[in-house]
């Protein structure tokens, strides 16, 4: 299926449109990941540990776009948007939203 962020996709044209599907995944960072990333922000660099798990909410996120846009009998998503935010009482959780609109091509 291709995926992609743009309204159209080159040498592909639209030939139906099956209606807006999303994909959400809320993903915890549990207590090692956040000692780990203090260390990381204490002494500087990059936090490998954070980026491992927003990579991976992403994925997820965008995999169940995929199942969905194939529910509906589509082929292709187009226009995808990707939104993370934090939520919980301490921030600790990190969701990652994405939406785009199900085509045929």
């Amino acid at each position: 299926m291709i995926m992609t962020t743009t309204p159209t996709i080159e040498g592909h044209p639209i030939q139906e449109y099956k209606g807006i599907v999303s994909g959400e995944v809320i993903i915890g960072a549990n207590v090692w990941k956040d000692f780990k990333a203090s260390l990381t922000d204490f002494f500087g660099g990059r936090s490998g540990t954070y980026e491992k798990v927003l990579v991976d909410a992403k994925d997820r996120a965008l995999d169940e776009l995929r199942k969905r846009a194939e529910a509906v009998g589509a082929n292709a998503v187009v226009g995808i948007d990707l939104d993370y935010e934090t939520v919980g009482q301490t921030n600790s959780m990190l969701m990652v939203m994405c939406s785009g609109t199900a085509v045929c091509i």
